[in-house]
């Protein structure tokens, strides 16, 4: 499913118009990224939890030419899966 599939369907099951569904969307995908860049959680109960971790500085392999190369530390966005979902999935 892409964006503009999820928004048909938010518009759909919501009872609200395309727009409105896409102005909805963004606002949360605006609002998550936004907390995750400050450092904060964003929890939603039954769904799941966004969260930013930290990757380590490590040393990689450039596979062209074999030659070790150094990757920055750098932050990364993780998404754990509910309860609610997980058994969704799982069914």
């Amino acid at each position: 499913m892409n964006k503009a599939e999820l928004i048909e369907a938010i518009a759909t099951s919501a009872k609200i118009t395309k727009a409105d569904a896409q102005r909805a969307l963004d606002a949360t995908i605006d609002n998550v990224s936004k907390a995750l860049k400050k450092g904060d959680k964003v929890s939603l109960v039954g769904f799941g939890t966004f969260s930013v971790a930290k990757r380590a500085a490590r040393t990689g392999r450039n596979p062209q030419t074999g030659k070790s190369i150094k990757i920055a530390a750098k932050k990364v966005a993780k998404f754990k899966a509910g309860i609610e979902l997980a058994k969704t999935v799982n069914k």
